[in-house]
């Protein structure tokens, strides 16, 4: 059973940055696609980004692509969230999730969830 645990949410101003963190624990992370969500309050959790298992390939939703950047440490057993320039309609939980193949995270079913961590930007 693989364990995630996201940190590094906070409160920031509209064009800040925020790299927010996923540890995995409890299976082989290399062998796992990564993606991170998020949810704001009143709508659907929606993807924003995803990496392949050996990190080669990233993947971005339009409403992030060029602000936000996905990466991977496989030897720490970490994906990152990179977030930049900040906007108030991107307040929400963020969560990273785990899948044995990278089209379970586009089809929003991933076999692990992390418990989330709260972004909040501030106009």
């Amino acid at each position: 059973q693989v364990q995630l645990v996201e940190s590094g949410g906070a409160w920031v101003q509209a064009g800040g940055s925020l790299r927010l963190s996923c540890v995995a624990s409890g299976g082989a992370f290399d062998q796992l696609s990564m993606g991170w969500f998020r949810q704001a309050p009143g709508k659907d959790r929606e993807l924003l980004a995803r990496i392949s298992w050996s990190g080669s390939g990233t993947y971005y939703e339009d409403v992030v692509k060029g602000r936000f950047d996905i990466s991977r440490d496989n030897a720490q057993s970490t994906v990152y969230l990179q977030m930049n320039n900040l906007k108030p309609e991107d307040t929400a939980v963020y969560y990273c999730a785990a899948a044995k193949l990278l089209m379970k995270l586009s089809a929003y079913q991933p076999e692990y969830w992390g418990q989330g961590t709260l972004v909040t930007v501030s106009s």
